[in-house]
């Protein structure tokens, strides 16, 4: 038993702990990405590119990180395109446009006259004929026990 253990230590001793992976071709890529030119950011990506054609266990966690913001990271074209203080301009151009809507609509109800047919003596009469021509028996204007105001609204 004691003789295994010194077996596995003595195997164990002559292993390598280090890495294989060589330096990161782009450290830091989430802070120098952006400050680049379209062609060294371009130079970059094949570069990380070339990396990722060798062994994947080989490739460094920082390369993996570095490609993976150079494919998806927030620049050039995947840039947010809201900035700070574009929801407050949404909402006041959202709020001024049900404004002038509502204006609107009010100004021309007022100055439109109202038609014939929305005055009293109109709706009146139409209940009176309604009431000869036995519309609507079951439970409408011409039921027995009707209690409702018919065709005579209450705006005027």
């Amino acid at each position: 038993m004691f003789r295994n253990a010194v077996v596995r230590s003595a195997r164990l001793s002559g292993r390598r702990f280090q890495s294989t992976a060589s330096a990161p071709v782009f450290p830091q890529a989430e802070q120098n990405f952006i400050k680049l030119s379209q062609e060294e950011q371009h130079d970059v990506v094949k570069r990380l590119n070339d990396v990722m054609k060798a062994d994947w266990k080989q490739v460094s966690l920082e390369d993996k990180k570095a490609l993976y913001y150079a494919t998806y990271g927030p620049h050039n074209h995947r840039r947010p395109r809201i900035k700070p203080g574009d929801n407050t301009k949404v909402f006041i151009g959202v709020v001024a446009t049900i404004g002038l809507s509502l204006t609107i609509s009010s100004i021309v109800r007022s100055t439109v006259p109202k038609p014939r047919t929305m005055n009293k003596e109109w709706q009146e009469a139409s209940n009176e004929y309604a009431k000869q021509r036995n519309m609507n028996p079951i439970s409408g204007i011409s039921s027995e026990d009707y209690k409702g105001k018919g065709f005579v609204k209450t705006f005027f």
